[in-house]
């Protein structure tokens, strides 16, 4: 019996307060959000022209951003997992800030970047490609906001495989791209998947520098969160729709959690 007690370690027993509170206030607001789901019109609400158009708009720009965070977060990690102490302190400080910066604050940099007052979006306008208030501003937003999970995720998990099965199969023989596709990445696989499904939940989930940068136009640039924040705003689709998307929202995030630590194993060591 003592040895079970000492399991629980010796935290004073009055911080379960605190601690009961702070769960409540995580756990209370997500209830109340399923308390106001209707149910009987569930599917319906889901389902209408407009809650249609805006799920479709997500899962599609979440999808594209998801790949786009692929094709450039697995080389960022790379680099940062294999480069110095220093460099790699600084690229993973760059890489976190988008984790930690207003969402707001990084749709103003992207309007700031790409609109036609700026020298990129000049360019681009005299290439005749306008990028603020479509629907490839919607993926470019997700894709800022979501790109440091998959590279943080994927980073931490090379880091903790280290190099000593590389530097084996290189004595062996093998080249940089088999060891990279046969060695590197597949000892990485757990915190790639965690990476890509945070990314996704992440990309779908976005709201604010979409509002700034892609704008809330029906079909065009109207995902989810901008539907559910127009609806209570009086317009757009209904409030039973909005709450639907909401559920809907909150099952993929539980989903993606779940997903995570369905691949979660042991560090290699």
């Amino acid at each position: 019996m003592r040895r079970a007690r000492d399991a629980g370690g010796f935290v004073p027993r009055i911080l379960a307060v605190p601690a009961l509170i702070g769960l409540a206030l995580l756990v209370l607001p997500l209830s109340a959000l399923v308390l106001r789901v209707e149910w009987s019109t569930l599917w319906a609400d889901i389902t209408s022209p407009q809650a249609l158009s805006a799920l479709g708009l997500s899962l599609l720009t979440g999808l594209i951003a998801t790949v786009v965070c692929i094709a450039l977060g697995v080389p960022l990690a790379l680099v940062i997992a294999r480069a110095g102490r220093r460099t790699a302190g600084i690229l993973r400080a760059v890489v976190t800030v988008p984790l930690v910066l207003p969402p707001m604050v990084g749709g103003v940099a992207l309007l700031f970047l790409f609109g036609r007052s700026s020298w990129l979006g000049g360019v681009l306008d005299e290439w005749g490609i306008r990028v603020p208030f479509t629907t490839g501003a919607v993926v470019l937003a997700q894709v800022f906001v979501a790109l440091p999970f998959l590279v943080l995720a994927l980073e931490g998990a090379l880091r903790t495989t280290g190099v000593g099965y590389e530097q084996a199969a290189a004595a062996l023989g093998a080249g940089r791209w088999t060891i990279l596709g046969r060695v590197t990445l597949p000892l990485a696989a757990p915190g790639l998947v965690a990476g890509i499904v945070l990314c996704f939940a992440r990309a779908i989930g976005e709201f604010g520098a979409t509002a700034l940068f892609a704008g809330n136009a029906p079909g065009v640039t109207q995902t989810m969160p901008l539907a559910i924040y127009t609806a209570f705003n009086g317009a757009g689709v209904s409030q039973g729709s909005a709450v639907a998307l909401s559920l809907l929202l909150l099952v993929t995030a539980i989903g993606a959690l779940l997903l995570v630590r369905a691949w979660r194993t042991e560090p290699v060591r």
